[in-house]
């Protein structure tokens, strides 16, 4: 009954979109994750040269569990490295570490879109627990107002992944300048490190197909029960 084809137009290709880029993440951070960079420099020590040369000497540095577990807390101006990242003399671990000090740098200069997107994750916890509940319950009862108004806390998660997308795109963006103006990639170094970083974006890419879809699977089942 409420199965619709629009559904399975959409959420079968962001669905193979997100598992291509899981796989393609993976797959390209082991492999450069191998590769030494010229320098020899390890995760670690290219974060404390780059945030030393962005001005950032008040982010902390820590570890973090996990692998691809890479990140920048706005909260706390806290940079947390995987084991890996930050012990490895490689081009991917140079890499991530550039990115989220990108993140840094745009918390730092007040970059809006990150902004945004810190103030958005409230409504976004709210929004995505709530919303598919809200719509089942009045899709069941029978209630289109309830239903919609479920529509329109999922569409939170939707929103929030379509204004991560060029959050990231910009810290990788800051990554590579970070990059080749340090010295701490060299040549066709660079390239590599390009890899490491595009790679990563899809997965945000694969998110917002994926809430997307989504949000237009819930839309399309209001449309047919209207009808109905």
């Amino acid at each position: 009954m409420y199965l619709n084809p629009v559904y399975i137009l959409f959420a079968l290709p962001a669905l193979l979109l997100g598992l291509y880029a899981q796989f393609k993440v993976q797959s390209t951070f082991k492999k450069y994750l191998r590769v030494a960079n010229a320098r020899g420099i390890t995760g670690i020590a290219a974060a404390q040269e780059l945030l030393a040369v962005s001005g950032l000497s008040h982010v902390t540095v820590e570890g973090a569990r996990g692998t691809l577990s890479d990140h920048y807390d706005p909260r706390s101006k806290t940079l947390r490295l995987s084991q890996a990242v930050a012990g490895q003399p490689s081009i991917a671990s140079v890499a991530v570490v550039a990115h989220e000090i990108g993140h840094a740098i745009q918390d730092a200069t007040g970059y809006t879109p990150m902004k945004l997107r810190s103030g958005l994750v409230p409504l976004v916890n709210i929004g995505s627990y709530l919303g598919p509940i809200l719509f089942m319950l009045g899709l069941f009862a029978a209630n289109s107002q309830l239903a919609w108004l479920g529509v329109i806390g999922f569409s939170s998660a939707a929103v929030f992944a379509l204004v991560t997308l060029p959050v990231e795109l910009n810290a990788s963006s800051r990554a590579l300048e970070l990059l080749q103006s340090s010295g701490i990639v060299v040549g066709q170094e660079m390239a590599a490190a390009k890899s490491v970083l595009d790679a990563a974006a899809l997965t945000y890419v694969a998110a917002l197909a994926q809430a997307l879809s989504t949000l237009l699977y819930y839309v399309s089942l209001l449309g047919g029960f209207r009808r109905d």
